[in-house]
């Protein structure tokens, strides 16, 4: 990781576009204007952190502040994009939150042995889900400090 960040951001590995749209929405409403960037599939979130494929002409030499990652995506399972993140020297510090659906204990300790810093499970409750996200948004962009490299 690089040793200073321009801005606090958020990278939202999240195939479910309800999902995605409950995620933001509620980050807007706590207030956090902070960037957040979007990616739909595993491959994708490979991608934009390693800047290839699509992403190989992403401006900037910073990583996202925190990656909130899905487990059930498409093309690249999350917590394979997980592993890879922790084999990579550039990667290996950073914050990775499991945002998933999944309430299978095997799920959780797989996260937690592949390196994640937080397994969240997404509340079924509309109004319950919300205030987790911002809750980890809050605690993620203003609170927490992650080691600098």
């Amino acid at each position: 990781m690089p040793t200073t960040r321009k801005e606090k951001s958020i990278l939202l590995v999240e195939d479910n576009g309800q999902d995605e749209k409950l995620i933001l929405r509620a980050l807007r409403k706590v207030n956090l204007a902070n960037q957040v960037d979007v990616v739909r599939d595993g491959q994708q979130a490979l991608d934009y952190l390693f800047r290839e494929g699509e992403f190989a002409d992403r401006p900037g030499d910073d990583f996202p502040t925190v990656l909130l990652l899905d487990l059930n995506l498409p093309r690249v399972s999350g917590l394979e994009v997980l592993r890879r993140l922790r084999d990579d020297p550039r990667t290996r510090l950073q914050p990775v939150v499991i945002l998933t659906s999944s309430d299978e204990e095997r799920d959780l300790v797989a996260s937690y042995q592949d390196g994640a810093n937080s397994f969240v499970r997404k509340p079924l409750d509309f109004s319950e889900f919300a205030e987790t996200v911002a809750r980890l948004g809050i605690y993620w962009l203003a609170v927490n400090q992650a080691p600098m490299e």
